[in-house]
């Protein structure tokens, strides 16, 4: 199954992310991490040391000149089943597998800016950028999480009207579900209807009436344990909640799988 994950920027979509392909691993689920934002972040999320991060695709002018250009034409449909294995690299589990359960393989594969969302590319890095996100997207039967860019921009047609679910993700603001609302109306639009809103660091309150939202809705609550270790830490796995944290995720996978 292929899960997209977007939302305005600060309201933990990389975390929702980051938590879902540990839940995935630990039962017994070989998962793709696709990091699509410009923040980069999923893989420090994800426990990884910042040396260890692979080298943003977008940054790799080798492979540009050689895919994008290759026989001295441009071709914007190039052959790229071969990079996901190339560039990825492997990352830890955050917790221990389930009882009697051979954990999956989470692999991470940094792509870079996306631009012109759904209208083209906008330079070759960007096609050769799509064709592998494409590919990973459509041409792989395997768990495939795509943390997006921030914002509604980067809905592009080649991504996300091809995945399995959306998980829209806010923090209980104003601002942040009326951009969540306008997510949700611009995947409907390339149509994707399997979607899921989740309220990060919700307190209480009853949620507002926005044309847009996803029907389908779970909350988050405030992480005492995350916030203690933010300062000294990027990883958002191994939380002393981290039971409450698989329960909700795996109420977000029954709702996008049912």
């Amino acid at each position: 199954m292929k899960i997209a994950f977007a939302g305005k920027g600060g309201v933990g979509k990389t975390s929702l992310a980051a938590w879902t392909a540990d839940l995935l691993a630990r039962q017994g689920h070989d998962v793709w991490m696709i990091d699509a934002d410009t923040a980069l972040s999923l893989g420090q999320a994800s426990g990884l040391p910042a040396g260890a991060l692979p080298e943003p695709l977008v940054r790799r002018a080798d492979l540009v000149r050689e895919r994008i250009h290759a026989g001295g034409f441009l071709d914007l449909n190039p052959e790229v089943g071969d990079l996901p294995e190339t560039l990825a690299v492997d990352v830890p589990l955050g917790a221990a597998p389930l009882p009697g359960v051979t954990p999956g393989r989470k692999r991470l594969l940094v792509m870079g800016a996306l631009t012109n969302a759904g209208g083209g590319c906008a330079c070759d890095a960007n096609a050769l950028l799509k064709a592998v996100l494409a590919h990973l997207v459509m041409g792989r039967d395997e768990w495939v999480l795509v943390d997006l860019e921030a914002g509604v921009e980067h809905l592009g047609r080649g991504t996300v009207a091809h995945v399995d679910g959306l998980v829209v993700v806010s923090e209980p603001s104003m601002r942040g579900l009326l951009v969540g609302a306008e997510v949700g109306r611009m995947a409907r639009d390339l149509g994707l209807n399997n979607q899921v809103l989740v309220i990060n660091r919700h307190t209480g309150g009853e949620v507002p009436a926005l044309p847009g939202l996803p029907g389908w809705r779970l909350t988050m609550p405030p992480l005492g344990g995350l916030a203690l270790r933010q300062m000294t830490d990027a990883s958002v796995l191994g939380l002393p909640e981290g039971d409450a944290v698989d329960a909700t995720l795996g109420r977000m996978l029954d709702l996008l799988t049912q």
